[in-house]
């Protein structure tokens, strides 16, 4: 049984989606649109993981409607979608980039949630939104983000977050 209270231990799944049947194990879990229309399930093995940040950058401020972003990325083979996939539109644009690298952004058609993007810096890889994964607990526990990029963008009154290396631009996100 999922908890839906954040205090029980386990997976925590809140009432966050209108679909209710996201779910996490020990290898994968969950990212579902707000409507339910798009699922898919990705790795957490530690080896799949990448790049796990919270991101300042112009770009993911508006596409978000907000002052910052967060994501990780996994790489393709260790996603797989249960169901609508024929149901995500793509958005690609490289003009708004800080690297001017092809940005392509993966939404549900029926309800307009952002699920993952695609850079042309980094072919192959999901770089999936943490407020799409199903199971809240895991931004604490495995997809805590470990890095801020795009701190020079970055608006004041957003303090320095705790524990996390500050990286300038996606350059040395690549390296990093």
């Amino acid at each position: 049984m999922v908890a839906t209270d954040p205090k029980t231990p386990g997976p925590f799944i809140p009432l966050a989606s209108l679909a209710q049947d996201g779910w996490s194990n020990d290898d994968e879990a969950t990212a579902t649109c707000l409507c339910g229309a798009v699922q898919f399930a990705f790795s957490t093995q530690e080896k799949h993981i990448q790049n796990r940040f919270v991101c300042h950058c112009t770009d993911c401020r508006k596409l978000s409607s907000s002052m910052f972003c967060s994501a990780f990325s996994v790489p393709g083979e260790a996603v797989r979608f249960l169901r609508g996939k024929e149901n995500v539109k793509v958005f690609q644009h490289h003009q708004t980039t800080a690297s001017g690298n092809a940005m392509s952004n993966y939404f549900c058609a029926t309800c307009g949630n952002l699920m993952y993007r695609m850079s042309a810096m980094q072919e192959g890889f999901y770089i999936i939104r943490l407020g799409a994964v199903d199971d809240f607990r895991l931004a604490e526990t495995k997809l805590r983000p470990n890095m801020e990029v795009y701190i020079g963008t970055k608006v004041d009154w957003v303090p320095q977050l705790e524990d996390m290396t500050q990286i300038e631009d996606v350059m040395a996100l690549a390296k990093a």
